[in-house]
């Protein structure tokens, strides 16, 4: 991590990322954490997926979010601090009908960073999920229909 500070309009190196509708703005990258600043447009949404090695977390700055732990879920104003452990299954959803503006971070960095490298401009789902897979993301199938 170099020191010094990284504007508010600014992203380290000058990066932003558009992956999936949503503006990712890199903040911090060091071998133990990396944070970004995050715009999800209304109904917008990161389908559940599994981060095997890294604790991830977001606090809201602006706007409602809703994340999903299976079955349960829970709703973060802003204030609020999401907590989303290694190994556990969680999708993340703006259904507030506002932009919502956050900070997530994920312990350890890993390959997260070179994967919104590579996610950027990628609109395919099906894309999303095969280089997800190649930088330790893990996105869950789909669910079945209801019936």
């Amino acid at each position: 991590m170099q020191s010094g500070v990284v504007k508010a309009e600014a992203g380290l190196n000058g990066q932003s990322w558009s992956v999936v509708g949503q503006t990712y703005v890199p903040k911090l990258l060091s071998e133990e954490a990396f944070v970004w600043h995050a715009t999800l447009p209304a109904e917008s949404f990161v389908p559940p997926h599994i981060h095997p090695h890294q604790d991830e977390w977001i606090y809201v700055l602006h706007g409602t979010l809703e994340v999903e732990f299976g079955p349960v879920l829970c709703v973060a104003a802003a204030g609020d601090t999401v907590q989303m452990p290694r190994g556990k299954a969680h999708g993340i959803f703006n259904r507030s009908g506002a932009e919502a503006r956050c900070i997530f971070g994920v312990a350890p960095a890993r390959k997260l960073y070179d994967l919104f490298v590579q996610l950027d401009g990628v609109t395919d789902p099906a894309e999303l999920v095969r280089i997800s897979a190649l930088h330790e993301v893990d996105f869950l199938p789909p669910p079945e229909a209801s019936r």
